[in-house]
């Protein structure tokens, strides 16, 4: 027992600190910063990888590759949506990390406008990077995806990010927006 707590501790000693927010500059038909209030005590692990990609520069320079009017504004893909490398709208929101997927952590947070959630494939344990912010309620998401945080300024700047294809939201005509930096805030 005493050697598993030992264990314990010193894995939480390697993760980076739980931080409260996000800064989130975003460049291309929307200008402007985002803050997003990171929700530890809702989806602790889920804030911890997105904190880690954060601080390790992951997300600079990631695309929105998929944004539905009216729906969200989906971005994240640190392998594929990176607009400073070798950037393709074909491949943009296939990939991840090269961090382990993530457990659901389902809660009773409401998907309103605003509230960041985590995007995955059809199982409920595969988010890894990949997060979407909503321009209106979706009440049919609660409970189906882990909600991470919400937006505390700059919805105008969400509201403004460039549209996919009504259908689909992929991005497949001029540049699409771009997280240009993102900065984990205290």
């Amino acid at each position: 027992m005493l050697r598993n707590l030992i264990a314990a501790l010193a894995v939480a000693g390697a993760t980076p600190a739980l931080a409260t927010g996000l800064e989130v500059t975003v460049a291309g038909e929307a200008n402007g910063t985002i803050t997003i209030d990171l929700l530890e005590d809702v989806a602790p692990k889920h804030v911890e990888q997105i904190t880690a990609l954060a601080e390790a520069g992951q997300y600079d320079g990631v695309v929105f590759h998929r944004v539905i009017d009216g729906f969200m504004a989906q971005t994240g893909d640190v392998q594929f949506g990176d607009a400073t490398d070798g950037y393709n709208y074909r491949r943009a929101g296939t990939g991840g990390s090269d961090l382990p997927d993530l457990p659901a952590e389902f809660s009773d947070v409401p998907f309103d406008t605003g509230v960041v959630g985590m995007a995955r494939s059809q199982s409920p344990n595969s988010a890894n990077s990949q997060f979407f912010i909503m321009f209106q309620p979706g009440p049919f998401l609660n409970g189906q995806y882990t909600v991470v945080g919400r937006v505390t300024g700059g919805q105008d700047v969400v509201q403004a990010i460039k549209r996919g294809h009504p259908r689909s939201g992929a991005i497949s005509e001029g540049e699409p927006d771009r997280m240009t930096k993102v900065v984990v805030t205290d």
